[in-house]
């Protein structure tokens, strides 16, 4: 029995690298995302965007307002900037739309961001926010490299400019999308948008980097203390330790 339980694992173990190969397969080549929950200014900043333009459409109902007092910003500075109004400091952050005119509009309603970078990951939404590129066969006239024939439209196209897929010719003089380019993620630009790309990519570095916060934002703190704890902790053993080790080295010297 303990051999056969001794097999299953080994198989197991040696299938896994195997799987996240083919999970990976087909998909475009994901950036590394910068992420760094303690850059308060950065979430504040990615804070400011979320609510601008993704709260719109995408709830994030496991989210409080309050809970952005985590990340350096004052009640004062919440109510003034971040709260919509009619809304308390204590609520949820519940989008208005209603789901069925949301499917309506776009196909399928837009889900809750409250874990989606616990769930997709930072790196895809990195990727995401900055794939976006002009495919007139989409409803939208928008399309993206990391979720093919998604139904969301391109909300900042007027920071970013318009983008497009790079094509290769076939032996007939056709354009045609090339699987390897989608996968590389190619992509050239149409037209500049308000932004340069140092900006933009920035900018949606913030986003996500709130977005990766609201997934947990008791990661906050929980950092900020344990690094007070390994400081004390440090301080504390250190006169221990040296003294400890001098009591045993008495003899030897």
């Amino acid at each position: 029995m303990k051999n056969k339980m001794r097999k299953l694992i080994a198989a197991i173990a040696l299938s896994l690298p195997f799987s996240v190969a083919l999970a990976n397969e087909g998909g475009p080549k994901l950036e590394k995302a910068p992420i760094d929950i303690q850059d308060t200014e950065s979430l504040q900043r990615g804070a400011q965007i979320f609510v601008n333009y993704c709260l719109s459409c995408h709830s994030a109902s496991m989210m409080r307002y309050n809970r952005l007092e985590d990340i350096g910003l004052s009640e004062e500075q919440i109510k003034a900037n971040l709260l919509p109004e009619g809304a308390k400091i204590g609520d949820q952050m519940n989008v208005a739309m209603d789901k069925k005119d949301a499917k309506a509009w776009f196909g399928a309603t837009p889900p809750d961001l409250s874990l989606i970078a616990r769930s997709r990951g930072a790196d895809y939404l990195y990727g995401y926010l900055r794939g976006f590129y002009r495919d007139p066969s989409r409803p939208t006239g928008w399309n993206n490299l990391v979720f093919d024939k998604v139904g969301m439209p391109h909300i900042f196209w007027e920071w970013q400019g318009e983008q497009a897929l790079k094509t290769e010719k076939d032996a007939e003089g056709h354009e045609e999308h090339k699987l390897e380019l989608i996968k590389a993620g190619s992509l050239t630009k149409l037209e500049n948008g308000k932004a340069n790309t140092v900006e933009f990519d920035r900018r949606m570095a913030d986003l996500t980097n709130f977005l990766v916060y609201m997934g947990e934002p008791a990661a906050v703190k929980r950092q900020q203390i344990g690094y007070v704890v390994l400081m004390f902790l440090g301080l504390l053993l250190f006169p221990l330790v040296y003294l400890l080790k001098k009591e045993y080295w008495r003899d030897v010297h």
